[in-house]
């Protein structure tokens, strides 16, 4: 299983961005997923998480009301819509296969296959 994250950027403060993660194989819609980011300097934070039917989602309290995790299983793309950004909010954003159907724990235990991650950098 491969993971490709693309859609970083820099946008300023207040600004919008669409990150995707597309993954190979043919068992995407059967695993949750899930992002997390690493800001310059600090540890791994988890995001959010989506179930595999993408009926469940869960999002850390610093991004609640702001992004958006939301998957395509026919396409075995997840997304993370995130609407206004704050500096932040700069980081380097992954994304990550979870073993199951869905937890919303940011446990990376509970990740089996990780992006390389894509860059977002928000301006003040």
């Amino acid at each position: 299983v491969q993971l490709q994250a693309s859609g970083g950027g820099l946008v300023q403060a207040g600004g919008s961005l669409r990150l995707s993660c597309a993954a190979s194989g043919r068992t995407f819609s059967v695993y949750g997923m899930g992002w997390f980011r690493r800001a310059p300097g600090k540890e791994r934070e988890f995001v959010g998480a989506i179930s595999a039917s993408g009926g469940a989602t869960y999002y850390t309290d610093s991004v609640k009301g702001r992004f958006t995790i939301s998957r395509d299983n026919a396409k075995n793309t997840v997304y993370l819509q995130m609407s206004s950004l704050k500096p932040e909010d700069t980081a380097l954003y992954y994304c990550a296969r979870q073993k199951t159907g869905y937890s919303g724990s940011g446990n990376v235990g509970l990740y089996d296959y990780w992006g390389q991650g894509t860059l977002v950098t928000v301006s003040s």
